[in-house]
């Protein structure tokens, strides 16, 4: 199915389109993952690309990833992004027993390959970790995804305001890997404390809330990622 063709999709469709890819025609719930994640890091890149130099945005990159997929997405962008050259830090808010499966083995991945990784599971954690870098840079946010509806935890409401209050003071551009955490992408409302991103890169098929102007205040630009899912599983769904 040509990109142009592939359908929007609410949260619960998203997730019968993953379910269908994985057990019935028997697609690895990594390989999907991996897609998503070297897709988004090469745009990603063609986004840095176009950046002036002295942003400091070509060269750094900090990937906020949370314990689900969404997280494990980040963990795919960080590796592909240090193998482009990029100084990456992965900001992890979960401990690693708390990953879901597939984050848990990319995660693995990034241990082994020596790739900068600083545990922020707290507001104040995570402004240490950000005290005294250099102003510009790319903030990757991979932490909620589009699973998220309704309020923000508390703990997540902090940190996305360490985040925002940073990314506001240095100048930073925020990345958002399928969502903006703390955005609901089958309404389009965004709780309070929403990190609004840059750009927003969307897997496998356009959301509700991105075909309403109203939500690009929260999206910014949107690019969708595809990530291998054979027409077949989206003809299953339209």
């Amino acid at each position: 199915m040509r990109l142009q063709d592939l359908p929007t999709l609410s949260r619960d469709s998203v997730r019968e389109l993953d379910r269908i890819a994985i057990e019935e025609l028997g697609i690895p719930g990594v390989v999907l993952m991996e897609n998503a994640g070297r897709g988004a890091s090469e745009a990603i890149l063609s986004i840095a690309r176009e950046l002036p130099p002295s942003s400091g945005s070509a060269t750094d990159a900090l990937i906020l990833c949370g314990p689900g997929n969404n997280g494990g997405d980040g963990y795919v962008v960080a590796r592909h992004l240090h193998d482009a050259g990029l100084d990456v830090t992965l900001l992890e808010t979960a401990v690693p027993e708390r990953l879901s499966p597939d984050a848990a083995v990319f995660r693995r991945v990034a241990t082994a390959m020596g790739i900068r990784q600083q545990f922020t599971p707290d507001a104040r954690s995570l402004s240490a970790a950000l005290a005294g870098r250099e102003a510009g840079g790319l903030l990757v946010d991979a932490l909620l995804g589009t699973g998220f509806r309704g309020e923000l935890r508390t703990a997540s409401a902090e940190l996305l305001r360490v985040i925002s209050s940073w990314v506001e003071d240095q100048g930073a551009m925020v990345i958002a890997l399928d969502a903006p955490s703390g955005l609901d992408v089958d309404t389009g409302e965004a709780a309070p404390d929403s990190l609004r991103a840059t750009h927003t890169l969307t897997f496998a098929a356009n959301k509700p809330a991105y075909t309403d102007d109203s939500a690009l205040a929260w999206t910014g630009e949107v690019q969708l990622i595809p990530i291998g899912v054979p027409g077949e599983a989206y003809e299953r769904l339209v």
